[in-house]
């Protein structure tokens, strides 16, 4: 398995380690999951995220190759934006779900899944074989990533960066030195909350994490991720999106930007959508047992199955099981009761309005 430039940490403070995308990473430290999410939600926590992948692009016509690559709209990007978009196989199906940042006019940033990274690495060369003066670099090795997360997020973050914070809005991102060296710093995340991800040289990534840590962030590992992207309704690749599932089962429409000229899966996906979803991906609330990932979805007890749990939990900001299923699109009305299979039983549960949890609005 690889390791990430924190994983000696890791190991110091014991945590819980597994294998997740490939890559040996903490699920949880010693406080466990419960505590670490509660950390996101009222505070701040930090997460290594360094097994994800960046591919640079550059080139004049880098923004053409990106819109003809993913369903959003790269080009449209000013310098420091961000994006969040679907990458898909000419049949609609998903790649992969990524970010995209205009570093420059003509410089941009691709962040892929670490289960990801060598698949995606060969279709994006692939693809950019029709664009001879657009260049490619697989920066994964090279570089690390923290994310720091929760309502004290901006407050911890100002005193490591050289600017000010509030200037830096939603999905947009801007360089700060440390040392020598230039680290990204970006007002992104995956858990609901407010908060920034860094992207640093992996020479220098143990300095800031230590620093984030002493300015009062606690480290928070994958298991406490997984919960509170679940609570926001955020997207797992390989979970809600995959191969066989398209961005606009996954709920991803507004991401998909039909009305571009062409972009691979193109065809594909206006097809769809002009012959209408089959299917559809919801939230549940569950009662009398946790959903897992795979289990059945049916409409009435001891009925054929009409779906499956693509993710579930037990929510622990909410204190009850929630996940998210794709089911048939006719069932997938707010309010429509359904029942999920559990080990042989059949337990209720009813279609809700997503996010599960929305941060509350800043006063």
């Amino acid at each position: 398995m690889r390791e990430t430039p924190l994983t000696s940490w890791h190991r110091q403070q014991r945590a819980k380690m597994m294998e997740f995308g490939g890559f040996l990473m903490p699920i949880e430290y010693g406080s466990g999951i419960i505590q670490e999410h509660a950390a996101v939600r009222q505070k701040v926590g930090a997460f290594d995220v360094s097994h994800m992948g960046e591919f640079l692009v550059w080139g004049e016509n880098g923004g053409a190759f990106l819109d003809y690559l993913v369903t959003n709209q790269p080009s449209a990007l000013e310098v420091g934006q961000a994006l969040y978009t679907p990458m898909c196989y000419p049949d609609g199906g998903t790649i992969d779900d990524l970010l995209i940042y205009r570093l420059e006019p003509h410089r941009f940033m691709l962040v892929v899944n670490a289960s990801n990274i060598e698949k995606d690495w060969q279709w994006v060369r692939e693809v950019a074989t029709h664009y001879p003066d657009v260049e490619l670099r697989d920066m994964s090795e090279e570089m690390g990533l923290i994310a720091v997360q929760g309502p004290l997020a901006p407050s911890l973050v100002q005193q490591l960066v050289d600017f000010n914070l509030s200037d830096l809005v939603y999905y947009h991102a801007r360089h700060m030195l440390w040392g020598t060296s230039r680290v990204l710093v970006s007002r992104t995340g995956y858990t609901g909350e407010d908060g920034f991800e860094l992207y640093a040289d992996n020479e220098v990534l143990l300095a800031i994490w230590e620093k984030v840590l002493e300015l009062g962030a606690q480290p928070v590992g994958l298991g406490a991720r997984d919960t509170l992207r679940l609570e926001a309704r955020l997207p797992l690749y390989g979970h809600e999106l995959s191969q066989e599932i398209t961005p606009l089962e996954a709920g991803l429409g507004p991401f998909v930007k039909l009305n571009k000229d062409d972009f691979v899966g193109k065809a594909a996906l206006v097809n769809q959508k002009a012959q209408g979803l089959k299917r559809r991906t919801v939230g549940l609330t569950v009662e009398g047992g946790i959903a897992r990932a795979g289990y059945p979805v049916v409409a009435v007890p001891a009925g054929p199955q009409i779906g499956q749990i693509t993710s579930g939990t037990k929510s622990p900001t909410l204190d009850h099981a929630i996940a998210l299923a794709l089911v048939n699109v006719e069932l997938a009305k707010i309010g429509t009761p359904l029942y999920v299979q559990v080990r042989g039983r059949e337990i209720p549960a009813t279609v809700v309005k997503t996010p599960f949890y929305r941060r509350p609005a800043q006063s």
